[in-house]
């Protein structure tokens, strides 16, 4: 069975903010958050509530509850349609904060450009241009 690609956004210093907030939950938040992550990998788009849901946009969330507290990773399919972990986080309210969406929508936003940029550079060589 084919399993959708699944990465850790990395920021311009090379860290993934969502693996070191899942390495800071307990391991029992961080285990069956990655079974989640697991379920994404393996159903891909099709994964749906109550697993996942579409905050805005391509902006989806990967959804857990311990508890009362949710946990929640920001991800979205880039167009190598490949899930990209974005942000995580935990909240105690129904939605999700706009300064939570606005880290998932920048790290989108860095995550396409760098895409572009790796493109643009691969036909370029294709062309004969270095």
């Amino acid at each position: 069975m084919k399993r959708w690609p699944v990465e850790f956004f990395a920021d311009d210093e090379g860290s993934q903010p969502v693996r070191d907030w899942l390495d800071s939950l307990p391991e029992e938040v961080r285990g069956r958050m990655l079974a989640r992550v697991d379920l994404l990998a393996e159903h891909g788009p099709a994964l749906d509530f109550p697993f996942t849901s579409q905050i805005e946009g391509r902006l989806r969330e990967i959804r857990l509850r311990v508890g009362r507290v949710r946990y929640r990773v920001l991800y979205f399919f880039d167009r190598t349609r490949t899930a990209i972990l974005l942000h995580g986080f935990a909240k105690r309210t129904e939605a999700v904060e706009e300064a939570d969406k606005q880290i998932g929508r920048s790290r989108m936003d860095l995550h396409e450009a760098r895409l572009e940029k790796r493109s643009r550079r691969g036909s370029d060589h294709e062309r004969g241009r270095h």
